[in-house]
């Protein structure tokens, strides 16, 4: 035991020697090795910074197509398609052609009159009815009076902004003011607190696009047609790109730039059909924008689109005939009542319906 306790003494002041030994070793090395750095500082950063550089290059050439093709987030063509189908709906969008200025007026504007302004000269300036003007000022123009330097207010559309009151919903607003309810809703700008209701809030403004005024008589209806002009079509009947009306009803709304598509209503709930042949390239239901609604390839760089249907009686992927019956009309989706909602679509833009139908 005696041995062991010798040993034990002799072990445990040798190894504390050589860490002692190792310590100083070390704290002189790195001295050298700080001055060394120090000395040379800035000579070798061009060189490292060069190197570094390449080296991201070199693992951005090699990982980047593996995190491409591994990434969760991409976008295939059929869901490619999908979205924008929605997108071509959503009022934030405006990159398919439908814009026909680089800022669509969003709410009222202020306007200061300039020497030789007239009532009609503003009117033609914002792509506006005269009326239109007239009725946002009601305080403020008389006898269609204006002065240089007077400030009028200029609506984004031809119609009437109405200030909701409470007990006000877009039925009652729409009959006040003599248009389809659903001309409201397709308006991008109104604002709605229930999008499922239409629910409006009390002392907003609300944008009835076409909308008039009783005892006023429209002198200039701009570039929006209103119930006044509303035509009953009949569907099957041909038109003259060889496009079919798809369907039979009242037309509520006309193609303009935020709604570049038909509007046909009936309460009936007539049959829908394919406007040209080709083959369905989408069928599917969603809670908003379109509902249930269809999407027909004609194989010649148009596509249409039927939405807002009650019921689809095709599939994706089936041929279809000039006439054949695809659906039936309904009020899925972002609709005030059953209507068809009909799009032509070329290279990813949406096109004038009536160009084809007429």
């Amino acid at each position: 035991m005696k041995d062991i306790g010798e040993f034990s003494s002799f072990l445990r002041s040798y190894l504390t020697s050589r860490v002692i030994y190792f310590g100083k070793n070390f704290e002189q090395l790195k001295d050298i090795i700080v001055a060394f750095l120090i000395v040379k500082r800035g000579k070798y950063s061009n060189s490292f910074l060069n190197s570094s550089f390449f080296l991201l290059i070199v693992a951005v050439l090699i990982g980047g197509p593996i995190i491409a093709e591994n990434n969760p987030f991409a976008i295939n063509e059929e869901d490619q398609a999908y979205q924008a189908t929605v997108i071509a709906y959503s009022p934030d969008q405006f990159a398919l052609g439908t814009v026909l200025s680089d800022k669509p007026r969003d709410k009222v504007e202020d306007y200061t009159v300039k020497g030789g302004d007239t009532l009609e000269s503003i009117a033609k300036k914002f792509d506006i009815s005269v009326d239109t003007i007239r009725w946002a000022n009601t305080e403020g123009i008389k006898n269609d009076v204006i002065k240089p330097g007077q400030t009028i207010k200029i609506p984004p559309v031809t119609g009437v902004v109405h200030k909701v009151a409470s007990g006000d919903n877009i039925y009652t607003i729409a009959k006040k003011y003599s248009v389809d309810p659903q001309a409201i809703v397709n308006f991008p700008f109104n604002d709605f607190a229930d999008l499922d209701t239409f629910q409006l809030t009390p002392g907003q403004n609300l944008f009835v696009p076409g909308g008039v005024i009783e005892q006023a008589k429209p002198v200039n209806r701009g570039s929006f047609e209103t119930r006044a002009t509303m035509a009953q079509i009949q569907g099957g009947a041909k038109g003259t790109s060889n496009f079919i009306w798809p369907t039979s009803g009242l037309i509520t709304q006309y193609p303009v730039w935020y709604h570049m598509a038909l509007d046909i209503a009936s309460n009936s709930l007539p049959p829908i059909q394919a406007a040209d042949s080709g083959t369905v390239s989408y069928t599917g239901c969603i809670a908003w924008g379109y509902g249930c609604h269809i999407i027909i390839d004609h194989g010649n760089g148009y596509q249409s689109l039927y939405a807002h249907l009650s019921t689809i009686s095709v599939s994706a992927g089936q041929s279809v005939s000039q006439g054949e019956q695809i659906g039936i009309m309904g009020s899925t989706g972002r609709s005030t009542g059953p209507h068809l909602h009909f799009e032509i679509r070329s290279g990813g833009g949406l096109l004038n319906p009536l160009n084809f139908l007429q």
